[in-house]
């Protein structure tokens, strides 16, 4: 047995026999830190109960307790107080122990003023009359009731809400004692209940009406209540349903049918639609069978209308049509992208994203360059303008777009008048807008909502406040004009931030763990009621204003929203500003963090709302990150790390959170990337390190296929030095894969099913290249390299201007050295591919070939041998750390950069380039782990293989610690220090 085995044994002996010892210390020590971390929680509420007891007051109670935290989502008649159960609560226990008897209950005493409406409209389901103008009405002629009498009845509202459960109940639960009779004593009861102050003909409900009205008795509850629910459908079912409504429309139209039959036909769709049991999915699909019509019928102008008003009363069920609407327009050819009629019809009718069409429109028209678009755009402009000029702000991009095209010569002289008046309208409406903004502004008087604010805090402090307190607080400040989404909102809720944010401060004083103040440097307290009060009224605000009103006079919630999240980053940055080092980002998190807790959801059925919460979040983090707001960057890392935040927008919506959560994590690194390039880490910095590696560390886990899509992005910022950090992120592969055993003997990796697979690559590759136009020199170079200059050229251009050098740290431009590397190999395997595919004899030839031969085909080759051999010391390490980022999971572009790095190892002249790719390696293999399967992979291959002769270099055992470490590290990824097989040369290990 050798020295090292023996020493291996003893380890592990070491630690079996102390391992529970060491378990102990570890249980110890964390149950020491708990115990003191929680007296220090629970100090300021015991002081506060020692002294209310000792006061001899009322018993203590924590309002926070019952206004926050788990409760705070709970509804405000459920939510406990402090004190006794209400006499309702109370019942609730009561009838949970009750004996109910239904045949002893009389049906006709159940009703009450309010239930006899109630019972009416909701155990009969009665078909109601919609008109696009006016709200749904019971079809049972109520209207002769005198509000005098509408008003006593609906006094005893609690009481009365409970009553008509208990009718129903009696309805579904006794099939032998419901019938005609039975139910119409229990609906002529109540509505004469309700009508006793009226005069006899206001009542127009006759028994024998009623009679007709309620359905025939059935055997099963089941059968009642399906006759009392509408039935749902599904989305082949809405189709259907709507053919048949269109089929109507279209005869109607033919025959030239009166607007109201017409519109009633067309408010069947809504009805439709609102009984989906998916209605989104309906609605799309419902939109998608009009949209194709409006192409199909372009030339009957009536019936495009028509078509116009349908997707408009589908929009008004799906928010989504909008955007997918937008979609297909933009997705459309060209026939239909450039139908006037109908794109100026859905514009005028609201049914396009303005701001994504205009984007889209202006680069269509390129300048003037494409034609048709050009003209297409003039038309529109002008349409535009002639229907709302105020409106036409809006398509400022195309304004633009056309206006270089005036410059050019030979541009229509109709254009340039276009443009010119378009222009001056613009001017003037923003000289309207900016007048009234100023005007408007002094409105807003800081006094006025200071008070607002403190009657909010108290209704908030009140134990007995309700959610409809709650609710006429917000209308009431929606009516004063306070929460229209202009500047004067703006206005309000800085002001609001504000007054929270100070009151909260003024509350910051020490408190010892006796619950006394006294002037130590140790655990600073905050009373953030202030801040909780703002937070619960901004919740309150998008809760009211955006389902108390139609969507057409309310701003979208994600709009606001994102008002209110800018105001507050403009007073984060202000007061980070002003205050510097004494800024307290404290008051600003708790903000954050309750915000985060009551707006995302995990409700999948309201996925696109919650992704637009997500994403406005997450565009405010982008605005405080730690580069603008360096103050701000625990705070920071701790929201976009938060439980409701990072895993929420990760998953929502198909994964169209990653790119905002990669912008997040890429402006952290670049934060971080000065400190981790010189390995000067203050206290402060090595903190804000660990806490980045275990998030990272957390994506791994959770969420590894992100840090596969996005590893370019992450390792372009990442400095070299930063061995650690790179591994965790090379090191994640998509949670469905196996990993392969790199130790594994005789492990063939071209034969794997998964290495011919190319990585899905979410990152801007080639984004560096075209930033120094070279990306298309190395196209041109990569098609035709005979007779070109670009290799000879290609290192001065990889070098950065002297004030830049001095900045990075380094001569040579690393993003560009990376991209580089990078779109050179996806280019060479999916050339590798193509040949691979092609049934010729060189494809045969390539099949009985070594696959280190088959990687030398194509000139991308070329590139990696001229870089390694010209570079000097620093920019081949610099590339040869490209190429090993690249060295990770199984897949085609792992396969091709390790046979890459063996093969520049292997055809090296010199053994400094040997040795250099030998510490790259190394150097990412000696930290702890995890450790890339891909790099572990080439590492054996290159120690195994007698081919690269490794044990033979001089490096390997220029010194006794140098040989330990290629011998221990061997050991650990599974390989021998001289393998079988191996011709050892003399003098050599």
């Amino acid at each position: 047995m050798s020295g090292s085995e023996t020493i291996e044994q003893l380890i592990h002996t070491l630690i079996n026999d102390n391992l529970d010892l060491g378990c102990a210390i570890i249980e110890a020590v964390a149950t020491r830190q708990a115990v003191e971390l929680i007296d220090v929680e629970i100090a300021q509420p015991f002081s506060q109960q020692r002294k209310q007891r000792e006061a001899g007051g009322p018993a203590y109670h924590d309002t926070f307790a019952y206004a926050q935290g788990p409760f705070a989502r709970v509804p405000e008649a459920l939510r406990p107080k402090p004190g006794h159960l209400s006499a309702s609560q109370q019942r609730v226990y009561e009838d949970f122990v009750h004996v109910w008897h239904p045949h002893s209950q009389n049906v006709g005493a159940t009703g009450s003023g309010l239930s006899g409406g109630a019972t009416v409209s909701s155990t009969l389901g009665v078909p109601r009359a919609y008109s696009p103008n006016s709200a749904p009405v019971s079809s049972i002629n109520l209207s002769t009731i005198h509000m005098s009498g509408l008003t006593s009845i609906t006094q005893p509202m609690e009481l009365g809400s409970e009553e008509p459960v208990t009718g129903i109940a009696q309805f579904l639960s006794n099939p032998a004692q419901v019938g005609v009779s039975e139910s119409s004593v229990l609906l002529g009861g109540t509505i004469g209940a309700a009508s006793n102050d009226l005069p006899v003909s206001s009542t127009t409900v006759t028994t024998n009406e009623i009679t007709a009205m309620v359905p025939p008795p059935s055997t099963s509850a089941a059968d009642r209540l399906g006759s009392i629910l509408p039935e749902l459908l599904n989305t082949g079912d809405a189709l259907e349903r709507y053919q048949q409504v269109a089929q109507k429309l279209e005869a109607l139209i033919a025959n030239d049918g009166k607007d109201v039959e017409i519109q009633s036909v067309i408010m069947e769709v809504p009805d439709i639609l609102r009984r989906c049991v998916s209605r989104d999915e309906a609605a799309l699909a419902v939109a998608q069978k009009v949209f194709k019509s409006l192409y199909d019928n372009t030339s009957n102008t009536t019936y495009v209308s028509w078509l116009l008003a349908t997707l408009v009363a589908i929009r008004d069920v799906c928010k989504l049509v909008v955007k997918e609407l937008t979609s297909w327009v933009i997705y459309s050819d060209e026939e239909k992208k450039f139908n006037i009629d109908i794109i100026f019809g859905l514009i005028r009718s609201e049914l396009l994203n303005i701001g994504e069409y205009n984007v889209h429109l202006a680069k269509l028209i390129d300048g003037g360059r494409n034609k048709v678009a050009t003209e297409f755009a003039m038309s529109l402009v002008q349409a535009l303008f002639a229907h709302d000029p105020v409106g036409f702000t809006e398509f400022q991009n195309v304004l633009d777009a056309l206006s270089k095209h005036t410059k050019r010569p030979g541009s229509p002289e109709s254009l340039q008048q276009l443009i010119e008046i378009a222009r001056n309208n613009v001017l003037a409406t923003r000289a309207n807008k900016e007048e009234n903004t100023a005007n408007e502004i002094t409105l807003v008087d800081p006094n006025q909502v200071a008070v607002l604010f403190s009657e909010w805090c108290q209704m908030c402090n009140h134990v007995s406040a309700s959610d409809a307190a709650y609710t006429r607080f917000v209308t009431q400040l929606q009516q004063d004009g306070l929460l229209k989404g202009d500047d004067i909102s703006e206005r309000f809720f800085r002001i609001l931030t504000e007054l929270a944010v100070t009151h909260s401060l003024v509350s910051e004083q020490i408190v010892a763990p006796g619950g006394s103040s006294q002037q130590s440097p140790q655990q600073p307290h905050i009373s953030y009621f202030s801040i909780d009060s703002y937070a619960k009224l901004v919740v309150m605000v998008l809760k009211v204003v955006c389902t108390q009103y139609s969507v057409e006079i309310t701003p979208n919630k994600a709009s606001i929203l994102s008002k209110i999240l800018s105001v507050t980053v403009r007073s984060i940055q202000k007061d980070a500003e002003e205050k510097k080092a004494s800024f307290n980002p404290r008051p600003y998190f708790r903000l954050f963090i309750n915000w985060l807790y009551d707006l995302t959801t995990t409700d999948g059925h309201h996925d696109s709302s919650n992704f637009q919460v997500l994403t406005a979040f997450a565009n405010a983090f982008h605005m405080l990150q730690p580069l603008r707001v360096p103050a701000w960057s625990f705070a920071w890392l701790e929201l976009v790390s938060h439980r409701s935040f990072m895993p929420k927008l990760l998953m929502c919506n198909s994964q169209k959170g990653w790119p905002f959560f990669q912008r997040l994590l890429v402006a952290l690194l670049k934060f971080m990337e000065p400190y981790l390039r010189n390995a000067e880490l203050p206290e402060a910095m090595d903190l804000l390190y660990k806490g980045t590696m275990r998030v990272l560390l957390v994506l791994l886990h959770d969420f590894p296929e992100f840090l596969c899509d996005y590893h370019f992005s992450f390792c372009d910022v990442i400095p070299s030095s930063c061995i650690q950090m790179r591994n965790v992120i090379l090191s994640a592969f998509p949670r469905n894969m196996r990993l392969p055993d790199p130790s594994t003997p005789n492990l063939k990796i071209d034969l794997l099913a998964e290495i011919s697979i190319a990585p899905r690559i979410m990152s801007d590759v080639d984004g560096a290249l075209k930033s120094k136009q070279l990306k298309t020199e190395v196209d041109e170079y990569l098609k035709r390299p005979e007779g070109s200059s670009f290799l000879s050229d290609l290192n001065q251009k990889l070098l950065l201007p002297q004030n830049e050098a001095s900045v990075a740290g380094t001569r040579y431009n690393v993003p560009l050295i990376n991209s580089l590397v990078f779109y050179v190999g996806i280019q060479a395997v999916q050339q590798l591919q193509l040949n691979k595919a092609n049934p010729s004899a060189s494809v045969q030839q390539i099949n009985h070939i070594s696959p280190m031969d088959i990687f030398q085909i194509g000139t991308a080759t070329d590139i990696f041998r001229s870089l390694i051999t010209s570079l000097d010391t620093e920019g081949r390490y610099l590339l040869l750390n490209a190429i090993a980022n690249q060295l990770r999971y199984p897949n085609s572009h792992t396969h091709y950069y390790s046979f890459i790095t063996l093969y520049l190892f292997s055809e090296a002249t010199q053994e400094i380039t040997q040795e250099q790719i030998t510490r790259v390696l190394l150097e990412r293999l000696i930290v702890n782990r995890p450790h890339p399967w891909g790099l572990l992979i080439t590492f054996i291959e290159l120690i195994k293989n007698p081919r690269y002769n490794f044990w033979s270099r001089s490096f390997t055992h220029c010194a006794p610690e140098i040989e330990k470490l290629f011998e221990s590290v061997a050991r650990s990824c599974g390989a021998k220090v001289v393998d079988e097989g191996i011709s050892v040369q003399d003098g050599s290990h």
